[in-house]
Formats: structure tokens, sequence, C-alpha cells
């Protein structure tokens, strides 16, 4: 017999968090943003030619529930680098508009690939 086992959301934030260098939590997709902050911050972050991980939280209920927390940040989107917040939309956009954002994220990238053997 199969049994279904709940998931714990903070487990699985701190999963992806884990699992991925950049994710942005985020209302709808990068392609398909349901709110202006998540389309700003999500433009922002594709401008920096990095790849990063995306969790909408629309979709992920629990996610959306739990991140605040997790995080002590109350609203989306976030964005998380190395498992650290970064900020939301005013901030993120900011350091992007301040070219902060593109070496934070390259450097990120960077590390990760050469930790895991990649060129």
């Amino acid at each position: 017999m199969w049994r279904l086992y709940a998931v714990d959301p903070i487990e699985k934030i701190q999963k992806q968090l884990t699992d991925n260098t950049v994710v942005l939590y985020m209302k709808g997709s990068p392609k398909l943003p349901m709110c202006g902050f998540s389309a700003r911050t999500a433009e922002a972050v594709l401008q920096c030619g990095q790849p990063f991980a995306y969790v909408d939280v629309i979709a992920n209920p629990d996610i959306r529930a739990e991140l605040p927390k997790y995080a002590n940040w109350p609203t989306f989107p976030q964005l998380w680098v190395n498992g650290e917040l970064i900020g939301g939309c005013d901030i993120v956009t900011e350091m992007f508009a301040k070219g902060e954002l593109q070496p934070l994220l390259q450097d990120a990238t960077v590390k990760a690939k050469a930790a895991k053997g990649e060129a």
C-alpha cells in the first residue's frame, strides 16, 4: 500500500535554497508574472544573464504561507542568492540600477559551478 507523506514547507524551502544558487520566489513566472513587483524583479534578474530558479508562490500556497515567516520578510517577490535573502522588488531593482546585481549573481554562479567541478 502506498502512503502519501506531507512534505514540510520549511524543508521544501530549505531544499530549494540548497539546490539552487539563485532563487526567485515570485507571483507567476518570469515569462508570465502575475504582479508588477514580480515582473520588475524578474526582468532585473533576467537582464543579468545568469541562470536562476523560480518558484511561483501562487501555485505553491504552502510556500506562500511559510516563506515570509522563514525569511522574516513579509512580501513577494523575494530574491535569494547562496541561501541568503537579498530582498524584494525595491532592493533588487535598485541594485540592478546601481550595477550591483549582475556581479553578485555572476560571482555566485561562477563559484557554484567551480564547486561542482563545472567550467
